[in-house]
């Protein structure tokens, strides 16, 4: 039996299109019928975004991108309509902007044991829906506790940085790697697809390394 097909995903909490890139792909590998083994790295969009940006996340789009409010509002109605279309339910006036590397330290800390995938799907959840501040520590235990974490262990964690330098050797390899927008996945080191694209196109590439497994007659 072949082992999983491996699918290294960079991507960021603060990330719209990773969230609606993440639900795209799963629906690819449900359908496809073939096992995946997906690890999430690391990437900060915006590394110098405050812990706690004193505005909404509308104030923070238009001053990130110099846009009016009715361009930002336009832009947030139309990233919550394509979310709808895969079942996730975007609340922008909740949103919390923050810089995401302590998340990013969580989902290191969760992969230690082997609850990466749950952690990932919970945070961007917390960010998108629930209103909570994915940067301050605290709330990041909160969540963790949820999901059944030792919260005294996970502030520990977080305060102490203890996964901090492969928070950093994440960002490197991508920076090596020439990825300068997240989603992007890559395939057993072999195919990357960047963007969340359409799970056609994901199927397509999974199809692609699973026929490339198979023994020549």
């Amino acid at each position: 039996m072949n082992s999983p097909i491996k699918v290294d995903v960079w991507s960021d909490i603060a990330c719209p299109f990773c969230y609606i890139g993440k639900r795209k792909f799963e629906a690819a590998a449900a359908t496809s019928g073939v096992a995946v083994e997906v690890e999430y790295h690391s990437f900060e969009l915006s590394p110098d975004t405050p812990e706690d940006f004193a505005g909404s996340h509308a104030d923070y789009l238009g001053a990130k991108l110099g846009a009016g409010p009715a361009q930002v509002r336009g832009m947030e109605k139309q990233t919550t309509a394509l979310a709808a279309t895969v079942g996730l339910d975007f609340q922008y006036d909740k949103v919390r902007p923050t810089r995401t590397r302590k998340a990013h330290e969580l989902l290191h800390y969760a992969k230690a044991y082997g609850r990466q995938a749950e952690t990932k799907d919970r945070l961007l959840a917390a960010y998108f829906t629930d209103g909570v501040n994915v940067g301050r520590v605290d709330e990041l235990a909160d969540v963790a506790a949820e999901l059944g974490f030792d919260r005294a262990d996970v502030v520990r964690s977080l305060e102490s940085g203890e996964y901090a330098a492969a928070v950093t050797a994440d960002i490197a390899t991508a920076r090596e790697y020439g990825i300068q927008g997240v989603p992007f996945f890559i395939f057993e080191n072999k195919y990357a697809v960047s963007g969340a694209q359409d799970p056609a196109t994901f199927a397509q590439v999974l199809a692609k390394v699973s026929d490339e497994r198979k023994p020549v007659a």
